[in-house]
Formats: structure tokens, C-alpha cells, sequence
């Protein structure tokens, strides 16, 4: 009776532990999406985003986190991104991390915006005051018209998310930025919780109570989640890396050297397929990004000086126009993105080095248009030689031209050893005529 009392209870503990492995079933941890930002905010950032926030709405997440590192970026991709966040089914929670990262000016406006912020030691954020997105000057009326609807969109936003509105309004007007702990401290905070890392975040949301911007209060549950991680597809890596002001830059500048040498060499085929590739893909980040148009217009007229100089005599003052023209125009081109600077050590060389790269191929090839044909019909004339044969008005003879005997008639009589030159050439017979001869009496000339 007692080996029955023990199996019976053997049976019970094995059946207790199935049922609390069911209850730890896999399929029943709750996801959280992790969606990384490190770079300027554009278009296809804003597409990434919500393109994740797409996958967490049909995967029933219970958190999406949007890890973020950015020098700012543009408004309207700002507000496209704040949009999809505000509509999202599952909370969304913008982490600046990891130490060390920033999230300046259109960062800021999303860390605000998010359902819960949150900041890794030793991170910043702030300095959100807008500027011309064109890069060109405006006028202080239109530069307060900017920041105010700026700052309003903020204190809209910080305000609906209980955080801090004064000190938000300032970021943007007075371009203020906030560490980890002063976000965290200030009264009232302009973040809700600071992290060393995901699981860290992850364990300080669990249970935790999070108003949504429409009002609605939901709790997280963020206990054992599994961390699902969406990376930005092959294409949108590739457009993110060219919809960059400096690699826009470099790319319409080799495009332009490659179908200028194409151009110079007819036939080179190499530089103009590559040039036509590299001015495409210019075109396209300038369709992401704002373009300054009379930054574009002054490295028109800069390229034009320079095609002058190669051609009309200005000693090297058409040149060093199109140089300084090719130089201004570059640094008001590429400063079009709010908190991307591209630093005139980058600009100056490659402005400088294309122009001078410019007039020295155009110089090499001008040179070799100018030179005479070393092939063909055209390369026989003026050249010289010596008579085989005599040769008379009515008589045609034989002469050695560049090592080769040719077939020929002259004019006037011709005796055998004698030097000639080559006047006319028709078909494969030469006319010719006596060495010296004054070109002005050439018969053979019409």
C-alpha cells in the first residue's frame, strides 16, 4: 500500500509541473518592438517608424521603443513621425541612448511627443530652435513666426503628455538643452524615467500606468518580453545613407566631373556612366532633402566661368570667378538641413580640387583637339617625302611618304629623289608639289 501512496503522489507532482510549464508558454510573453533611429530625421525615417509601428500594431505588442540618437532633422518629417506615434495601438516610448547619444532639435520634439520619455546617463537633448530649412537668411519676422509655431507645436505636445510646457517653449525659443538628471528633476520633469539600457527599461515599465494622448490611461506589461528588433529594409539603408547634405554634395560633384571628362573624351564611356549614376542619385537626396535654390544657380554659373576660362583669354580671371562662384554656392547647397552642419573642411577641398581638376582636364583636352590628325586622310596632309619617280603634269609617278609609297600627280614637272609635300589627297592618289613651293601659287587649292 505504501508504493501505491508514493506513485500516486509521484503522478500529482509531474501533472503540477506540466501545468506550470503551460502557464509559462512562450506565445504568451508579451512584445516589445524595437525600432533604432541613429541620424538626420527625413522621409525615410519617418517611413521606418512607421513601418514598425505597422508590424507592432499586427503582432499585438504591448510596447514599442523607439531608440533614438539624432542631430535633428526636418520638421515636416517630425511631425509626419509624431502623427504615426499619437495613432499607434501600443504605447510608444522614445529612449535617447546609449550614454553619450543626443537627441537635438526635431529629437527633442520627439522625445517629447512620446508616451513615455526616457534617457540613458549621461545623454542630452534640447536646442529645438527651428531654422531655414533652405539655408538661406531670413527676416527676424519670419524667423519669429518659425519659432513660435514651433514652440506651440511643443507645448501642444508636452502638455497633452503632462510634462514640462515652460521648459519645453524654451528649447525651442531659446534653443535650451537638458541633460538625463535636469530633464528628470525639473518640476514638473520633461522625462518620465531614466535607463541604462532596454532591459532596464523594459523592467521600469512593467506595471506601469501610461496616459495616452486621446486621455485613455493603459497599463504595460513588459515582464519576460520577447524584444523584437526591425531593421530598415536594404533600400531604405541605402536612400538614408545618400539623403545626407554632405554625401548629396559629393555625389552631384562627381557627377558632374564624370560627364565633364565623358564630354572632353567621347567614347570614354566609363566616366559618363558613372557621372549620370552619381547625378541621379544627387537628384534624388535633393528631392529629400531642401535644396537652396540659389546655392544650386551659383554652382551652375561657377561650372560656366570655368568651361570660359577655358576658352576665352581672361588670365585666370574668369577661373578664379568660377572657383569662388563653385565655392559660396557649395557651402549655401549644403546647408539645408536644421542641425546638420557639413563642415567647410570638407567643402573648401572638394569645391577648390573639382574646379582646379576641371581646368586641368579641360586645358588637357583642348590640347589634344588642337593637336594635328595623327591618322587618316587628314594626317597626310603637309607631310613631306621624296619622289620615286618623275612626275609630270600628265604623267603620274610614285613617292615615299612615312615609309609608305603612295601614288602621285603634281602640277608641275617633279624628277625622281626630289622633296615634296603633300597638297591634296584624292582617294588613294596624292597631289603633290615641290617642297618650299609658296602654299599661295598651290594649284591644287580652290
Amino acid at each position: 500500500m505504501m508504493w501505491r501512496r508514493v506513485l500516486l503522489l509521484g503522478f500529482i507532482a509531474v501533472a503540477t509541473a506540466d501545468s506550470s510549464v503551460v502557464a509559462q508558454d512562450p506565445a504568451d510573453r508579451p512584445i516589445a518592438i524595437v525600432v533604432e533611429i541613429d541620424g538626420i530625421i527625413h522621409p525615410i525615417a519617418a517611413e521606418y517608424l512607421a513601418q514598425a509601428i505597422d508590424e507592432a500594431d499586427t503582432s499585438d505588442a504591448a510596447v514599442v521603443i523607439l531608440l533614438l540618437r539624432t542631430p535633428g532633422g526636418l520638421l515636416d518629417s517630425t511631425r509626419t513621425m509624431v502623427s504615426r506615434m499619437i495613432t499607434s495601438r501600443a504605447p510608444v516610448v522614445v529612449f535617447v541612448a546609449p550614454s553619450g547619444a543626443r537627441a537635438a532639435s526635431a529629437g527633442f520634439v520627439l522625445l517629447i511627443a512620446g508616451d513615455i520619455a526616457a534617457m540613458a546617463p549621461g545623454t542630452h537633448a534640447g536646442a529645438a530652435h527651428p531654422v531655414s530649412g533652405t539655408g538661406e537668411q531670413v527676416d527676424e519676422t519670419m524667423s519669429k513666426k518659425a519659432a513660435s509655431d514651433a514652440a506651440a507645436y511643443v507645448r501642444s505636445l508636452a502638455e497633452a503628455r503632462g510634462r514640462n510646457v515652460p521648459l519645453s517653449a524654451d528649447a525651442v525659443l531659446e534653443s535650451r538643452a537638458f541633460t538625463d538628471r535636469e530633464a528628470l528633476q525639473a518640476m514638473p520633469p520633461l522625462i518620465d524615467l531614466v535607463a541604462t539600457d532596454i532591459n532596464d527599461l523594459l523592467a521600469q515599465l512593467d506595471g506601469r500606468a501610461i496616459k495616452r494622448f486621446d486621455g485613455r490611461t493603459v497599463t504595460v506589461r513588459t515582464e519576460n518580453a520577447e524584444i523584437r528588433r526591425i531593421e530598415m529594409t536594404r533600400r531604405q539603408r541605402f536612400l538614408s545613407a545618400i539623403a545626407h547634405p554632405q554625401i548629396a554634395y559629393l555625389l552631384m560633384t562627381l557627377g558632374i566631373l564624370g560627364l565633364t571628362v565623358e564630354l572632353w573624351n567621347p567614347g570614354a564611356i566609363i566616366p559618363g556612366v558613372a557621372g549620370g549614376l552619381c547625378l541621379l542619385l544627387a537628384f534624388f537626396a535633393f528631392q529629400v532633402l531642401p535644396v537652396d535654390t540659389t546655392g544650386l544657380l551659383l554652382v551652375v554659373f561657377g561650372i560656366g566661368l570655368l568651361l570660359l576660362e577655358l576658352t576665352v583669354p581672361s588670365f585666370g580671371a574668369l577661373g578664379i570667378g568660377g572657383a569662388i562662384s563653385l565655392l559660396v554656392g557649395s557651402i549655401m547647397l549644403t546647408d539645408t538641413v536644421p542641425g546638420i552642419e557639413v563642415s567647410y573642411r570638407f567643402i573648401v577641398p572638394v569645391a577648390l580640387g573639382f574646379a582646379a581638376l576641371f581646368l586641368v582636364l579641360g586645358r588637357l583636352a583642348l590640347r589634344a583637339h588642337r593637336q594635328p590628325p595623327a591618322t587618316g586622310v587628314e594626317a597626310l596632309l603637309g607631310q613631306t617625302g621624296r619622289a620615286r619617280t618623275s612626275i609630270a603634269p600628265e604623267s603620274p609617278g610614285q613617292v615615299d611618304i612615312r615609309g609608305e609609297i603612295w601614288r602621285a600627280v603634281s602640277k608641275v614637272p617633279i624628277q625622281p629623289g626630289q622633296q615634296v609635300r603633300v597638297a591634296d589627297v584624292s582617294g588613294l592618289t596624292l597631289r603633290v608639289e615641290p617642297f618650299g613651293a609658296n602654299e599661295g601659287d598651290d594649284a591644287w587649292k580652290v
